[in-house]
């Protein structure tokens, strides 16, 4: 173990991983035992020129900044192949960088509305890059590389590997087969190939004895709440229970968002601007609601409710929200668990899906259909508080009709059917950091105010004047302000019409939260006091497999139940335990009882549950995530052709001397040794 260490030196980072759908496989993978390659550190193109011409000592193990991992260059290092290019490092020098997105111009461009509808027409168009929903996608992310990348973020790190280049590799390049060089071994072996079919195929293939696991689908959970308690149905027996119906009494106004983010790389990636801020403004509308609302049996409508929900795995074909529309068609939301009748689509008056807001100053709401009046009255509502004087939110709200639908959760309702009232609030695109290592704090210009105040309240339309009225909260809160006051309006036939708004320091919360540390105030708040602390990191927001990480459902799970929830003092704290009473910390943290109305719902593809399921339809998204053992990373000097040559070549030599002394001993040894008479052998 000594040796080992003084041989090696560990390099801490993170891997690119293997993914499959149902017809192709995406992602890296080492060898089996590990790839090694030399350390050469690139700075400019003719840098990676040298690799990919003649180099003197493959193969190779570029140290590749930002700014110059690019498409172009990463395709030309898989064409190489492994034998000159074994490894990739990305390393985090984001001096140069202008812009970092992996996923494709289209996003989820196989499984909108556009895929086998009558029209033939999809919802983003590819030949005009400028006008994609994603502008600056590489398409990295679907790619699949014969060879590990490795992310290498800390900078004590890059040193390290820069130091021990330029001492071994960096001087006389023609004469690296000659001398020992600095190397790297990544080891992050991937169980599956081919396509997600296959990999399933071979996991539960009859006589795989052993259990080996090759892959498992990309699953999480949906987290949504009511803004209204629902009524529990009465009490019904298991043959009455498989044909449960819907109460048509029951009207909802879908107000939902995406949950999860993605990467190339394990656990990196926060998702700031590309999906956070939307779940910051459904998080805040759904606290104003609730404070500004009457009770339910005054509305126009006593019947009428608003649903919230975040859709999972969104970034992977609308895995949440195919599921939910699944369980809808069927009756099964939801479930039979909780006492409550099924939500069908009859139940449902419209959807309002925020999207990416990328620029909460500009910002469309999207519609199938121009003719559609329930749109148009919508955005008048909207555009009625985003114009006000009394509020000076300084948004503009403008308006976009047809299949140019932007990549969000309604376009799997529309799939199903393309007259749902379905609309969608998105910005222009502007995030060049799309489903990125980058899409973080920094993108979004975020800084913690940490005032410690109440957050749980509305505030004034003139409090926070001293805050920068283009910081990121005063952003959330007036989009948020903005769609709540129209929602309160569409429920209660009436303008809103007081001065209280959303509540800047419920966003500064939740951002610091979700970007910087789960070991904050809201989510210690929204705990059961005996609860243990978030670890000081932000939640991985990635959906995973079952038995991954859940941090981000859990804790949006949580959050919601408070912030809709309804104080319930007349109950202690020992009859507090089952849901929908829960306990929790409060801002305070003085602990009360809550009337809640949040849930999970199963985040897991209809693909994995129909029999016989045709992988290549297109119908469902079918992605998975292949098993792996372990991933490190770790340098060493690793010596020159000749050096081994020559070691070996002693070591044989070595070899036939030590056999021919043997054979001559043993041949010869009544002569090198006297025999010894028995009665002396001791």
């Amino acid at each position: 173990e000594r040796m080992r260490d003084t041989m090696y030196q560990p390099i801490l980072g993170a891997s690119c991983f293997r993914r499959l759908n149902g017809t192709h496989q995406t992602g890296c993978s080492s060898t089996h035992s590990g790839s090694v390659g030399v350390l050469h550190l690139i700075n400019f193109d003719a840098d990676l020129d040298f690799l990919l011409g003649n180099p003197p000592s493959p193969p190779y193990a570029p140290l590749i900044p930002p700014h110059l991992f690019t498409r172009s260059n990463l395709l030309r290092l898989k064409q190489a192949g492994p034998k000159i290019i074994s490894v990739v490092l990305l390393i985090n020098k984001s001096e140069k960088m202008k812009q970092f997105s992996h996923e494709l111009n289209c996003p989820n461009k196989y499984s909108g509305i556009g895929i086998g509808n009558s029209s033939g027409i999809e919802t983003c168009d590819e030949s005009n890059i400028a006008h994609t929903w994603n502008p600056w996608g590489t398409g990295l992310l679907h790619e699949d590389f014969p060879f590990p990348i490795y992310y290498i973020a800390d900078l004590d790190e890059i040193d390290k590997l820069e130091n021990c280049f330029i001492k071994f590799n960096s001087e006389n390049y023609d004469s690296q087969a000659l001398r020992s060089l600095c190397a790297v071994e990544v080891k992050a072996f991937m169980s599956a190939a081919v396509n997600s079919e296959v990999c399933i195929r071979r996991t539960n293939f009859i006589n795989n004895l052993g259990g080996s696991k090759y892959c498992d689908p990309l699953e999480g959970r949906n987290v949504y709440a009511t803004l209204y308690p629902r009524n529990l149905s009465e009490s019904i027996d298991e043959e009455e229970s498989v044909s449960r119906k819907p109460n048509p009494d029951e009207k909802f106004i879908i107000v939902s968002c995406r949950l999860d983010t993605t990467s190339m790389f394990d656990g990196v990636g926060v998702g700031a601007m590309d999906s956070l801020t939307g779940l910051a403004v459904l998080t805040n509308v759904a606290q104003m609601l609730r404070l500004i609302l009457p009770e339910q049996n005054t509305l126009p409508d006593p019947h009428r409710n608003v649903l919230f929900v975040a859709f999972n795995g969104e970034s992977y074909d609308f895995i949440g929200s195919q599921r939910f529309v699944y369980d809808m068609k069927n009756l099964d939301f939801p479930r039979t668990s909780t006492e409550s009748t099924p939500i069908s689509f009859e139940n449902i008056d419209f959807m309002l899906d925020v999207g990416t807001l990328d620029d909460i100053h500009n910002i469309r709401l999207h519609t199938l259909h121009k003719s559609s009046p329930m749109a148009q009255k919508l955005l008048q509502q909207l555009n009625r508080y985003a114009n006000s004087s009394r509020y000076d939110f300084q948004v503009n709200i403008g308006s976009s009709a047809g299949y140019n639908m932007p990549p969000t959760s309604a376009q799997s309702f529309l799939r199903r059917d393309d007259n749902f009232p379905a609309f969608v609030l998105n910005a222009v695109p502007s995030n060049r950091y799309y489903h990125s290592i980058y899409d973080d704090l920094d993108n979004v210009a975020f800084v913690y105010g940490n005032t410690s105040q109440d957050y749980t309240t509305l505030s004034d339309v003139n409090d926070f004047k001293n805050l920068n009225a283009n910081s990121l909260q005063m952003k959330v809160r007036n989009v948020s302000s903005i769609v709540a006051m129209a929602l309160y309006e569409t429920l209660t036939g009436r303008m809103y019409e007081n001065k209280q708004v959303a509540n800047p320091l419920l966003a500064d919360e939740f951002l610091y939260c979700f970007l910087q540390s789960s070991d904050c105030p809201l989510f210690k708040a929204s705990s059961h006091p005996d609860s243990p602390s978030g670890l000081p990191l932000p939640p991985m927001r990635y959906i995973s497999v079952m038995g991954g990480s859940q941090e981000s459902s859990g804790w949006t799970y949580r959050m919601l139940g408070y912030l809709l929830s309804h104080p319930q003092p007349q109950v202690l704290k020992e009859n507090c335990t089952q849901l929908p009473l829960f306990y929790f910390s409060g801002f305070n943290g003085t602990g009360e009882c809550r009337l809640t109305t949040h849930n999970y719902t199963h985040a897991l593809s209809p693909a994995f549950l129909i029999n016989n399921y045709n992988w290549s339809s297109g119908q469902y998204s079918t992605w998975t995530e292949s098993t792996w053992s372990q991933f490190s990373a770790r340098i060493f000097l690793r010596p020159s052709k000749m050096h081994e040559i020559t070691i070996l070549s002693i070591g044989i030599v070595v070899f036939i001397t030590s056999f021919c002394l043997i054979y001559i001993i043993s041949s010869r040894w009544e002569v090198l040794f006297d025999d010894v008479p028995a009665s002396n052998a001791a």
